[in-house]
Order: C-alpha cells, then sequence, then structure tokens
C-alpha cells in the first residue's frame, strides 16, 4: 500500500538525556572510549543486536528504560562528561590551526579540502565499505578531525552497501544485501533553507537523474554522500547507489558520474568554495571535468586555462600495484555518456578520448580513470614505499624520457586510526602509562621511551584478555551462523568449544583476492597438522574472516577450499572461518590474535592496513616483504616471510614461501611463544610485542598520514589554487599561454656543446667545472631549467639513481647561445657518468614535470 504521506520519526528522549542526541549523530563516539561505554552501559544487549548503532538504540529503546537512566546519578554523569569531552574536542585549538592561522594561505581566504572516495568504513553500523581501501578513508577522516584540518569527504550512500556474507553447508560463499535504513543510522538529510530535501541533477543520455545529500558527521569532519534512490529516477537510476561495486561495466560507469560529477555539484549546492581536490583511486575523476566545464562555462576561462586550475588543485592516490585493477571504459561508451564534455571543452572525439589513454595515438585504446586521474592532478601518491616505486615504473610513459625514480608519483605510507583499532583496554593501559596523546604522537615523541614501564604482566595479562574476548565472540558468531543455516545440534556444541584461550592464534583476514594466498599456509598438509597437534603443550590455531567479491569465483573457491580442509583434517576446534567479516570482527581479531599473517604475491599488495592495526595492539607480524611490512622493522616486531624476492614461477614461489612460513613458526614463533619464565610471562614475546607497539604505532598511523598528506600536497595544492585564481583568474591564464608558447617551441630547443674540464680519469672528490651552450630558440632563459645529471652506471651503459645539479645561467655568447655552467664532485669511485638536460621553469608550476616535457643531451 502505497502512503500518501511520510513522516520521519525522531527517537523522543526525555529532556535531561537530549545529549545522547548530539552523541549518538557524532561518529567521535566510535573512538572516544567514555562515550561508546555511555551507550553499552545504557543497554548492552541492545547495543550488541543494533550493531553498535547509537541512533537505532536511542529509537527502539524502551521508555521505561529512559525514565529509569533519568534518576541514575551515575549515568547521568557518565553522559555530561561525555558531552563535555565532545564540546572541548570541538572546540580545542588544533594543529591545523597552529600550522595554518596566520600564514600566507590564512590572508588569501577560506579553504577547504575534499576527499572522493567510492567506500568509507567508518563504523559497523554503516556498512558501506567492501574493504581495506574504505576503511583506510573512513580513517582518513578520523584523523583529519583530530587534526582539525577543513576537509569535507564525499562518497555514495549505497542502500544495500556491499553485502552479508554466509557459507552454505559446503563451505562456499553466498551473498545477502539487507537494506540498510538511513533514517535509523547517525545519517542527516541535508535539507534547503525552505525545510525541502537539498537535491542535486547530473545529466545522463536523455534525463537528469536526481540525488539527495546524507551528512555523516565525523567529529568536526562532515561526510556528505549521495543517494539516488528517490522520485522522480526511474528504477535503473535508484539503483545506482544500490549496491558497492555491484552491477555491470555500465552501472560502474553510472556510479562513477555520479561520485566524481556528482560530487562537485553537491558540494557547490552545499556552498563550499574547495580549494584542493582529493580523489581516493580513479573512481571520482570524472570530478575534474565538471570542474572544467564550471570553469568554462560559468567563470569564462578557455580550456587550457580551466584545465590548469584544475589539475593544480587535484591530489591523486592510486592503491593499485597492477593494471588490472584500474577502471577502463570503452571508448564508445566514454563517449556516450561523457561526451558532451568534449563539445563544451571544444576537442575532437580523440583529443577527448587520449585524456584517459597513455599512448593517446592507440586510437582503439580504453579509457582508463587512472590515466585521467593522473594527468588532471599535479600531486600524485601510492600508498607505500615499495607501490611508490612499483606505481612510477607502471605509469612512467605518461612522462617520457623522465628517469623511472624521478617520475612524479611520490609515497605517502598508510596509517591506521590509533583510537579506533585498539582494544579498549590497552588504550586505557597505553593512557595509563604513556599518557594520553599516544595515539597521535610522532616516532620521536619521548613519550615512546615509557614503553619499558608497562610491567610485562599487566601487558601480557591484558592480551590474554583481549584473546579470550575474541574467542567467546567467535564461539557465538558461529554458533548463530550455525543455527540460521540449520545445522545440527552436535554442530552447534561443536561451535561452542572451538579454539583454546591457551593456545598461540595465528589470524588472517582480509579480501579474498588471489594474489593474497589465503591458503598458502595449507600447501603441505602433513606439516601444517604437525604445527597445529604435534605437541600437546605447543599447539597453535587459527582464526580466518574475509570476504570475496560477489564476482570472484576464484576468490570464492579459496573460501571454500579453507572450510574444506577443516572439515577434511578434523580441525574444527583449531582452525575457524568467521563468516562476515566486518569492522567489528576485524577489531577483535588484531586485538585478540597473536600472530598477524598475511602472505601476498609480491608487490601485489600496495599497501595492507590490518597489521598495522594489529602491530598497534602488540602482535608481531609475520608476513611477506610488501606493502608496508617492506619498511617496518620486521626484525624487532616479527618475522619476514622471504627476503623480497620475485619470482618468475607462481608455483616455485609458493613452495618456497610455503616452507619459509612453516620453519619460522616451527623454530621461531612457537618456541619464542611458549618459552615461561617461573611467573609463566613469555617475557622474551612480550619484549616483542613492546616493539611493535614502540616502532609501529607513531608511524603507521594516520595522524602521521593525514599531516603528510596536508604538508606534502593540501597546503601546497590550495595554495597554488588560490594564486592561480586570484586578480580573475590572471595567474592561471598566464601560466596557460606560457605552457601554449612553451609547447609550440619546446623541440626546437638544442643543446649544441657540453664542455668538461677534465678527461676520463679522475679522483674522488674532485672538483669538475661543466659548461654547455644551448639554443633556446624562441624561448628564454627563465622558461628553462638547465640541469647536470649525475651517477653510477650499470650494466646496460645507463646512469641509474642519478642526481640533477642546477647549473647557473651565465648569459649569451656572440652567436646567441645561451651558456650554463656547474661544478660537480664525484664521492664514491667507479665507473660513473655525466649527462645534461634542459626541463620547463615557471614560478607557477607545480613542478618542472608537470608540463610533461624534458631535452637530453645526445
Amino acid at each position: 500500500m502505497q502512503p500518501i504521506r511520510t513522516f520521519n520519526v525522531s527517537p523522543s528522549l526525555p529532556q535531561r538525556l537530549e545529549p545522547l542526541r548530539k552523541l549518538a549523530y557524532n561518529l567521535h563516539w566510535d573512538w572516544n572510549v567514555e562515550t561508546k561505554d555511555l551507550f553499552r552501559r545504557l543497554d548492552p544487549d541492545l547495543w550488541e543486536s543494533s550493531r553498535h548503532n547509537p541512533v537505532l538504540m536511542l529509537g527502539t529503546i524502551s521508555q521505561a528504560r529512559l525514565l529509569e537512566v533519568v534518576e541514575d546519578e551515575g549515568f547521568l554523569a557518565q553522559m555530561d562528561r561525555a558531552a563535555r569531552q565532545l564540546e572541548d574536542y570541538l572546540q580545542e585549538r588544533t594543529w591545523y590551526e597552529k600550522q595554518r592561522i596566520g600564514h600566507a594561505s590564512d590572508e588569501k581566504g577560506q579553504e577547504y579540502y575534499a576527499y572522493f572516495s567510492a567506500e568509507f568504513g567508518l563504523v559497523d553500523c554503516l556498512p558501506v565499505y567492501s574493504g581495506g581501501l574504505g576503511v583506510l578513508a573512513g580513517d582518513h577522516l578520523k584523523s583529519a578531525s583530530d587534526l582539525g584540518l577543513p576537509l569535507v569527504g564525499v562518497g555514495l550512500l549505497y542502500q544495500q552497501g556491499y553485502f552479508a556474507q554466509y557459507l552454505n553447508a559446503d563451505g562456499w560463499q553466498q551473498e545477502r544485501y539487507p537494506i540498510n535504513d538511513f533514517y535509523n543510522m547517525p545519517l542527516h538529510l541535508e535539507r534547503n533553507p525552505d525545510g525541502s530535501e537539498l537535491r542535486i541533477g547530473v545529466d545522463y543520455p536523455g534525463r537528469t537523474v536526481y540525488a539527495r545529500v546524507w551528512r555523516v558527521q565525523v567529529g568536526s569532519v562532515p561526510l556528505y554522500m549521495l543517494d539516488t534512490n528517490i522520485e522522480p529516477n526511474n528504477s535503473y537510476d535508484h539503483n545506482i547507489t544500490d549496491q558497492l561495486y555491484g552491477g555491470d561495466i555500465d552501472m560502474r560507469i553510472h556510479q562513477e558520474i555520479m561520485l566524481g560529477i556528482g560530487g562537485v555539484r553537491m558540494l557547490k549546492a552545499l556552498g563550499y568554495n574547495i580549494t584542493a581536490y582529493h580523489m581516493n583511486e580513479g573512481h571520482a575523476a570524472f570530478s575534474a571535468l565538471e570542474r572544467i566545464r564550471i570553469l568554462l562555462q560559468e567563470e569564462g576561462l578557455n580550456y587550457p586555462e580551466a584545465k590548469q586550475v584544475v589539475a593544480s588543485s587535484n591530489i591523486f592516490t592510486t592503491h593499485t600495484p597492477v593494471p588490472a585493477g584500474i577502471d577502463l571504459f570503452p571508448p564508445d561508451k566514454m563517449l556516450y555518456y561523457l561526451g558532451y564534455y568534449a563539445d563544451v571543452f571544444g576537442l575532437n572525439k580523440d583529443q577527448f578520448l587520449a585524456l584517459g589513454r597513455e599512448n593517446t595515438g592507440d586510437l582503439s585504446a580504453p579509457f582508463s580513470m587512472a590515466v585521467l586521474a593522473l594527468k588532471m592532478a599535479t600531486f600524485s601518491n601510492g600508498v607505500a614505499q615499495l607501490h611508490g616505486v612499483v606505481s612510477r615504473q607502471m605509469f612512467k610513459n605518461l612522462w617520457l624520457n623522465v628517469p623511472t625514480e624521478e617520475v612524479p608519483i611520490k609515497a605517502i605510507t598508510n596509517g591506521v586510526h590509533a583510537r579506533s583499532c585498539v582494544a579498549k583496554s590497552t588504550q586505557e593501559l597505553y593512557d595509563r602509562y604513556l599518557g594520553p596523546s599516544w595515539s597521535s604522537a610522532p616516532p620521536d615523541n619521548p613519550l615512546w621511551e615509557r614503553m619499558d614501564a608497562i610491567p610485562d604482566e599487566e601487558l601480557w595479562r591484558n592480551h590474554e584478555r583481549c584473546r579470550l574476548d575474541m574467542i567467546m565472540y567467535v564461539r557465538e558468531r558461529l554458533v548463530k551462523h550455525l543455527r540460521d543455516r540449520g545445522a545440527s545440534p552436535s554442530e552447534i556444541a561443536s561451535a561452542q568449544e572451538v579454539l583454546d584461550p591457551k593456545v598461540l592464534t595465528i589470524g588472517f583476514a582480509r579480501r579474498f583476492a588471489t594474489y593474497k594466498r589465503a591458503t598458502l599456509w595449507m600447501r603441505d598438509v602433513e606439516r601444517i597438522k604437525r604445527i597445529l597437534l604435534g605437541n600437546k603443550d605447543r599447539k597453535v590455531q587459527f582464526v580466518i574472516s574475509g570476504k570475496a567479491h560477489p564476482k570472484d569465483i576464484p576468490g570464492k573457491e579459496l573460501i571454500r577450499d579453507i572450510n574444506h580442509f577443516i572439515d577434511e583434517q578434523g580441525l574444527e576446534k583449531q582452525i575457524v572461518f568467521v563468516p562476515n567479516y566486518d569492522i567489528y570482527i576485524a577489531r577483535l581479531m588484531v586485538a585478540g590474535c597473536d600472530i598477524w599473517l598475511n602472505t601476498p604475491r609480491r608487490p601485489r599488495e600496495a599497501s595492507g592496513t590490518s597489521g598495522m592495526k594489529a602491530a598497534m595492539n602488540g602482535l608481531p607480524n609475520l608476513s611477506v616483504l610488501d606493502g608496508w611490512w617492506d619498511e617496518a622493522d620486521y626484525v624487532r616486531t616479527g618475522w619476514a616471510i622471504g627476503h623480497g624476492e620475485m619470482y618468475d614461477d607462481p608455483s616455485y614461489q609458493d613452495e618456497i614461501e610455503a616452507n619459509a612460513f612453516y620453519d619460522l613458526v616451527e623454530k621461531e614463533v612457537v618456541p619464542l611463544f611458549y618459552d615461561r619464565d617461573v611467573d609463566g610471562l613469555p617475557r622474551r614475546w612480550v619484549d616483542k610485542m613492546k616493539d611493535a607497539i614502540q616502532l609501529n604505532c607513531p608511524f603507521f598511523n594516520t595522524a602521521r598520514m593525514v599531516r603528510e598528506y596536508a604538508e606534502r600536497a593540501y597546503f601546497p595544492a590550495s595554495d597554488r589554487y588560490h594564486t592561480l585564481t586570484a586578480d580573475k583568474y590572471a595567474p592561471a591564464k598566464e601560466l596557460a599561454a606560457w605552457k601554449d608558447n612553451l609547447t609550440a617551441h619546446w623541440y626546437d630547443i638544442k643543446i649544441k656543446d657540453v664542455e668538461v674540464s677534465s678527461g676520463a680519469d679522475i679522483e674522488v672528490d674532485q672538483i669538475v667545472n661543466v659548461t654547455a651552450k644551448v639554443d633556446l630558440a624562441t624561448l628564454t632563459n627563465k622558461d628553462v631549467q638547465v640541469e647536470l645529471y649525475q651517477g653510477a652506471i650499470d650494466a646496460d651503459g645507463q646512469i641509474v639513481n642519478g642526481v640533477p645539479v642546477v647549473m647557473n645561467y651565465q648569459g649569451e655568447d656572440k652567436d646567441g647561445l645561451s651558456i650554463y655552467t656547474a661544478e660537480i664532485v664525484y664521492n664514491i669511485s667507479g665507473l660513473q657518468g655525466l649527462s645534461l638536460r634542459v626541463l620547463p621553469n615557471h614560478k607557477y608550476l607545480s613542478s618542472p614535470y608537470e608540463p610533461r616535457v624534458i631535452v637530453w643531451a645526445e
């Protein structure tokens, strides 16, 4: 029956309990122990059954219970304390204010940074994320709030989210898509001044699709999400914000148009003047097209000028270590859905498609969202140091003739939000001994020297409690799953006894993609059974969880293989697969396991963040040297599987690394864990736990990560935006015209002569004088930067790891050639080389690589 009218019914609270409403609707409760405890205290069973959703709790709790707590002085005191903590948090002077207020940016005007992501993993009661990318985005917002950054999040609000996982009797992953009830979630529906819903429209072929706007308040940071499941949209358009990563290629392009183009229109409708745009992966790259259109049609710029403004204020983060992970769209689909942008820009179809092509001469190549993002950004980065190397290799052809190590794709290593992932009791322990600022303190802060002050027994007993909490929850979850499946009473009874709270527990939890090799530990059946069961006093057990993408059949087969292995080998009590992995299970596992296992095929893991969370809780990592683990202290804080080798034969690699895993567990991990003193404490294991915390917590932390984004990307991009848009875009127009002239005459530059003061044999630290004569044609010395490029010569006769030395301009000779000089020295012996290059130079360029041209001496 269709309603003739609808009402949004809010929880009814006694006036004295009104602070609960504000606390419930700000996700600060997720990383504030006092507030989370408050809601748990209000109704423990309802807290659990609501998936830790305080808004749903307040809407369903009995009025009798509310009237009861109104008379509970202890509860009221805790509520008032939590409310004051939130108020103090929102009002406190922040790191951002100390960095930027009173600086040049402040004089230029207000700044805002927009962070676009296809998914955000914030809390388990907002299931609009699939895995690590989303949780990283959520942690990014939390730390941006902690630091006081003027950042706003932009995403899509999915009616069905990702999916809920369950296993059938054969261990095969099945999917359910529960409907998200937005009105009972910590969401605000944005409205116009007259009370009507704020809506934006996005053009699709033959129609306009409308979306309303929901806001999640993440501390001081608002996250705005678009929802197309409204009238007057047709049923297909309702589904644009239905499932995360669901549907076919047409649905994917629909979603990315809504995220990128709709996101820009939404920010404008909300009244934000964004000065830096951050695209978290390529999903939001269409935002650049919409920004250019606005500057053309509303600000009167031409295409090169508009593109310059957009690129100068765009930031792009790639999380993809392989080409197969990039969104690619066929040329005909791009033209069908977005060809009108080519008309607005004044480009023909091939020029438009070239924006998303690495090889612009390949007219049949698909349109790459990562390439579009890279071409439309002046700051790009990978998410770990090794991933930066991989990304520069992947995309080096976008900067022809630039040495691979100088390709302008930087690396900002990921982190995790400490207060979100460290167990409550462990946080309280750190607060007592390290002080409350441990969660954001940098590595050089003296407080980390106080780790030794934490008594070994206290740290170990706390960890044992975390392990017990995890096991009790795993048992409950398994029993519920079996009951839902209609399992036998004996199966259910057995599930209530899985895992031993005293046994060394290895955790493995992540997305089930084949490159992560979730079954590597099963390669030698007899050996792993010996490890699990061989010594009754030194047993080992596994807790495993994770989802495969609904269309990833090989990933689903891995899950089934694990469950078959458990059944066939009779290991139901030693190995547990926990269905329906989510943020809550992840937090229990990274706190309650003893070892965190990660076995990706190097270098396929861009970063990986679950191991960081485990380390913050004191867990040593046991991992292949990939992603973040490659740059951690993997000797003091865990164990490395292999030494970073690369293999051509995957089967051989699996054999070698599986054996390395078995050797490490048998010879190092198990003996260290079970080596107890007279007090029953594994002292040397606890030392490793303390190292894991002290060395990893302060660096692999979003407090450090977001500060790095701010200093290296947001502040410079925002400043460039203010600079280029000043005086009615005069600097942007100047730079665009300069680039146009540069491109027209660049290849007329000729390096005529290079004179070196010494012969082929020199000594270490000997000064060598170099003079170059360059024909700049119609360009001037102010348009270029001339550099020497010196370094060792490899076996192929190439300069490797070259170091640039800027040459000094000395004027022109009688033939009109520009003279440049420099002094160089070599501080190591061996075969060394020297070359010379010319790069663009302009005061408004973000870097000399921005125009993507370079001339080398032949």
